[in-house]
């Protein structure tokens, strides 16, 4: 344990940014002398940590420096992470993206007034490193340095090189430092890159074409959601941003494409949670001549690709607790959900007994309008309620009820549900895909009743598409579609709690102003 007696006393971070400033004048002055530029950018590496310690890592310091053998160079830059400072000789760490490498740098090698320098240069300064390999008597290898150059001057100190940033929401708003300094967060969103370029390789390798469609759309459609609304200037109309790029990818398929997907951003002005940002990115893909039990199919073996691509393992533990993606996922209705997950028993048929069991829950009759819903809507309600936090290992949930299901085709034996699927891990949605409604009528009627229920006040319900039924007049053929949510699959392939931890910039509230910021202090 320190002693609190001899623990140098933290200084102002204002004076800290005041004597870099400082430095960085003097630098400027220099330049102006004629010295070296103060942000040089002709610095070009010609190696990066991570190569230089697998190849060369397992080496002997005999082997180093093996008689008769030219030295083996290195040229590195990156931020200096550490730096000890010992008389006419020192040790700092650069760290570049691949990861973190030791450099040894001494007055006689690089010269007096440069050596002077370095030794006041500052941590989280960039610089350019050239020199040999060799390894120190701890067996650490390292860049005897010939050369070196500061290419960056920081002007802010970092955080606390042993706990890094402690303020949770300072991490998502300042990720460029979490990036810098917490080696778990650069790997977790490597990690997604991985999982986001493998899922795209998957879809290509069977057979999908990935396209682009609209993010202004002059109708929002797609999902049950509310959107942003922006004003288009030169069109002098109301325009949204998309909800979900579903009417779009659909009319591909009415145009001749059998296959697409996009991989999305969307929008949603929502609630913000630890599984919600309005903000978000999923993926969407058609299938001419699909149903969603081959969109299941798929799906299951599109996430267990994504999932050895980015983490190497279908066991995964997430927040504790085992999750296993090599087993075949678990299917069953929302009524044999109910069943297997809950105490209802028949009760999951009583519309009266779910209407009861809905309000002892805190649902309202004024809210929610229950003693409108149907049967199958009560029963969406209470799994909603009471099953999808049990759905730990992954579960396709079918059937859902056709009422709240506008853009999926109704079962044939059973019109009131549709063929609708939604996949749960961790007791969360991951994906929702359906057989698609096709036939233009019976969507038209469907979007009348979304203009009926929005003019009730549900602020959620669609717009009518005119267009689309348009396009649907001209015959799309049978087919199935699923929408995937990217930043929940990276949550639980990376074992993060929060949706934040794996969107590089969630959104925030804008940050208080400094004055206010120091009165809460």
């Amino acid at each position: 344990m320190s002693d609190p007696q001899n623990t140098p006393a933290p200084q102002d971070e204002n004076q800290l940014i005041a004597e870099r400033r400082e430095k960085l004048k003097a630098l400027r002055e220099a330049q102006a002398q004629g010295g070296a530029v103060a942000f040089p950018n002709n610095f070009k590496p010609e190696d990066h940590a991570a190569t230089l310690l697998a190849t060369h890592g397992a080496k002997t310091a005999e082997e180093l420096a093996a008689e008769g053998t030219a030295p083996i160079s290195a040229k590195i830059a990156g931020r200096m992470m550490l730096k000890r400072v010992m008389g006419k000789a020192s040790f700092a760490t650069l760290q570049d993206s691949s990861g973190r490498f030791q450099i040894y740098v001494t007055r006689d090698d690089i010269g007096e007034e440069r050596y002077a320098a370095f030794k006041h240069w500052d941590l989280g300064d960039i610089v350019g490193a050239e020199g040999h390999l060799f390894k120190t008597r701890t067996g650490e290898l390292s860049i005897h340095v010939t050369s070196v150059r500061l290419l960056t001057k920081s002007l802010r100190p970092m955080p606390d090189k042993f706990h890094g940033i402690a303020d949770q929401e300072v991490k998502y708003r300042q990720r460029y430092v979490d990036l810098m300094t917490d080696e778990a967060a650069r790997k977790r969103f490597a990690a997604r890159s991985r999982a986001v370029s493998g899922i795209r390789e998957f879809m290509v390798t069977n057979d999908f074409l990935e396209v682009e469609t609209p993010m202004l759309h002059p109708i929002p459609g797609g999902a049950n959601a509310k959107p942003f609304k922006t004003h288009h200037n030169a069109l002098d109309q109301e325009m949204f941003l998309r909800i979900a790029p579903e009417l779009y990818l659909k009319r591909l398929l009415v145009g001749g494409f059998e296959r697409v997907f996009e991989i999305n951003r969307s929008y949603r002005n929502e609630g913000i949670s630890v599984r919600h940002n309005p903000e978000f990115t999923m993926m969407e893909f058609y299938a001419a001549y699909w149903n969603y039990l081959d969109l299941m199919d798929f799906t299951e073996a599109l996430i267990r690709d994504a999932a050895v691509k980015a983490v190497g393992t279908l066991l995964l533990t997430y927040q504790g607790r085992e999750v296993d993606l090599s087993q075949p996922f678990v299917r069953m209705t929302i009524r044999e959900a109910i069943f297997q997950h809950t105490e209802a028993g028949a009760h999951v048929d009583d519309a009266t007994w779910l209407m009861s069991a809905l309000k002892k829950l805190g649902m309202t009759e004024a809210k929610d309008k229950l003693s409108t819903r149907s049967l199958a809507s009560l029963q969406v309600l209470y799994f909603e309620e009471t099953v999808e936090d049990k759905l730990w290992q992954p579960t396709f949930i079918m059937e859902h009820p056709t009422e709240i299901s506008p853009l999926a085709r109704a079962n044939d034996a059973r019109p009131e549900v549709t063929e609708r699927f939604e996949l749960y891990i961790t007791g969360r949605e991951f994906g929702n895909g359906f057989s698609e409604l096709n036939d233009a009528e019976d969507q038209a009627a469907r979007f009348m009743a979304q203009v009926a229920a929005k003019d009730s006040g549900d602020d959620e319900a669609m717009f009518y598409d005119h267009d689309f039924v348009r396009a649907l007049e001209y015959g799309m053929p049978p087919a199935g579609g699923c929408g995937i949510g990217i930043d929940r699959l990276m949550m639980l392939l990376t074992d993060s709690a929060s949706i934040r931890d794996v969107i590089l910039f969630p959104a925030l509230r804008n940050e208080a102003p400094a004055a206010e910021r120091k009165r809460e202090a």
